[in-house]
């Protein structure tokens, strides 16, 4: 019974082995060699990252290597950009038509994102890297994708009255992603008292005072005085 079992169970990864290569395809290198450097970072941090180390888990020699990444800096811009297009990818799944609505969402997303995939997250924002977007020149050019999400809502937003005319987008955007990631950093480093639901209030409530403070509140007042005919006199 053992040894039918056992016949059985191989059976069945034959299938599924065969299955897998059918259905699914094949990773090229540089893309085995990635997943292979973010199980790496997943495990130990950038320090366990290393092209000798990538090469055993790929089974490639370590000269192969750098037919792909040249040395470990393009390894590691590889991990930062894959990071930040995860970033983008989970800004523009965010489902709401009201600019301010979305951006609101998009800093609660931000939090979600440190939260679920912390490596991932340190390699977007915390990985010093020549291939990582800086403010305000790329974000100006269009070179960030999640520049390119945000920047437009902030113009809607200025366009309908809705933000000061004098705020400038992009220095919205830093001060909206300062704080984020501020907050974030400190929670990281364990310098806010209580746990992860004391902090997602904080921040949340934080965030929100941000965007708040942008927001151009509709005057209730009517902008012209109604000026009263005069009452007749009295004989």
């Amino acid at each position: 019974m053992r040894a039918r079992r056992t016949r059985d169970a191989t059976c069945v990864a034959a299938i599924a082995r065969l299955v897998y290569s059918v259905y699914v395809p094949a990773l090229s290198t540089p893309q085995r060699i990635l997943a292979a450097a973010w199980k790496l970072f997943a495990a130990g941090g950038i320090d366990a990252v290393s092209l000798r180390k990538v090469a055993a888990k790929v089974d490639v020699t370590p000269m192969a290597i750098y037919r792909h990444f040249a040395d470990k800096d393009a390894l590691v811009d590889a991990l930062v950009v894959d990071a930040l297009d995860r970033w983008s990818d989970r800004l523009a799944a965010i489902d709401e038509e009201d600019p301010l609505a979305w951006l609101t969402a998009a800093g609660d997303e931000f939090l979600e994102f440190a939260l679920d995939e912390p490596r991932r997250f340190e390699a977007a924002f915390l990985l010093p890297s020549s291939h990582a977007r800086r403010f305000p020149d790329d974000f100006a050019a269009g070179r960030s994708p999640a520049g390119r999400q945000f920047l437009p809502r902030l113009d809607a937003l200025q366009r309908s009255g809705r933000i000061a005319a004098g705020a400038e987008p992009l220095e919205i955007v830093i001060t909206f992603w300062a704080l984020a990631q501020g907050l974030v950093t400190l929670y990281r480093a364990e310098r806010l008292a209580g746990g992860v639901a004391e902090f997602r209030a904080l921040y949340r409530r934080s965030m929100r005072r941000c965007l708040a403070s942008f927001v151009v509140e509709p005057s209730t007042r009517p902008t012209t005085r109604t000026r009263r005919a005069p009452l007749p006199r009295k004989p």
